[in-house]
């Protein structure tokens, strides 16, 4: 199958994320676990996005198999691998957007979608012609090829990419990623280029393209106030690594100022057999003290628009069931 605006090799010498694997995808899986047919687990309505994504209607979030990261400590390993999930064509997808936008979606999230972006570009054209208006969000790892990402101009309205790691030592032994922070600054920086300043509107302003710059992000008794086009850079703090965090913030705002939301996030949850798997320094939550000194720091810094977590958000469940529900 060939792909409109991307270049053969993508698939065929597969160089859609920075692996460069170059695997011929219509033969064996690339680095990502991923053939050239889509892979999806999911797609229904999520709650636990940022507050202006999820919304109270929920954000409409496809949850695609596979990943290029293979990260450690992975909350989401049983699809990462690219094992789980069930194989649909880019007609189907394309429904599957026009089916959540029907549910009263906020916004269509793609979750790792990064592997399948020829696919997934394809997807979103055939939709937006059948009628699809709501916001698209590109949830990703952060790790994308800048010529990649070029593909989703003007298709995605949100990008919503992690910032994992600092220190090229932590992104080599965590992500076996040494590249991931170079790799991530010119991903964002083209992320930014794409959706440019933060547009919050209703859905209804944003259905009827009278959407509005500059605002923060809350509830009116009329409407939500819902972000619709621009970007939240998020940061996982993981245990014992406070002082990447701080220098990830710092490089943020330095780099962005009001271009970007930051999300700083206190749910890391140690996953089952990390620690025999010869990481028991993560074997264990981010505590409230470790979190309170990052939030402070961004404070210092000047943080303004920023999402921060409450409570002990790592009790609670994030992870969804990859059951196939909406595929």
């Amino acid at each position: 199958m060939r792909y409109k605006n991307c270049e053969e090799d993508f698939i065929y010498k597969c160089k859609i994320c920075p692996r460069n694997c170059q695997t011929d995808r219509t033969r064996n899986a690339g680095y990502c676990g991923a053939m050239d047919k889509l892979k999806a687990a999911r797609a229904a309505l999520h709650f636990w996005e940022e507050p202006c994504l999820s919304g109270t209607s929920g954000s409409g979030t496809v949850f695609f198999s596979g990943c290029p990261m293979h990260c450690v400590f992975c909350q989401n390993q049983e699809i990462a691998n690219g094992q789980g999930g069930k194989e649909i064509t880019v007609e189907r997808l394309a429904e599957i957007f026009l089916e959540l936008q029907a549910q009263s979606a906020n916004n269509i999230n793609l979750v790792t979608a990064g592997h399948f972006i020829p696919m997934v570009a394809e997807a979103l054209r055939i939709a937006k012609a059948n009628g699809l208006v709501i916001p698209v969000v590109f949830n990703s790892s952060g790790y994308e090829s800048v010529e990649s990402l070029k593909v989703l101009d003007g298709l995605v309205d949100v990008y919503l990419p992690d910032f994992k790691y600092w220190e090229e030592e932590t992104a080599k032994c965590y992500s076996n990623a040494p590249d991931y922070p170079a790799v991530a600054k010119a991903a964002i920086a083209e992320m930014v280029r794409q959706v440019g300043e933060p547009v919050f509107a209703s859905k209804k302003e944003w259905m009827t393209g009278h959407a509005k710059k500059d605002g923060i992000c809350q509830e009116t008794r009329q409407d939500e106030v819902l972000l619709v086009k621009g970007m939240i850079v998020r940061h996982l703090i993981l245990p014992g690594h406070t002082k990447e965090s701080k220098a990830i913030l710092q490089y943020l705002l330095e780099a962005y100022g009001k271009q970007i939301y930051i999300s700083i996030m206190n749910q890391y949850t140690p996953m089952p057999g990390i620690a025999e798997r010869g990481f028991p320094e993560l074997n264990r939550k981010v505590t409230r003290r470790e979190y309170e000194k990052v939030i402070d720091y961004a404070i210092e810094l000047g943080l303004e628009q920023g999402f921060v977590q409450e409570g002990e958000t790592a009790k609670e469940s994030f992870i969804p069931a990859f059951d196939g529900e909406g595929v």
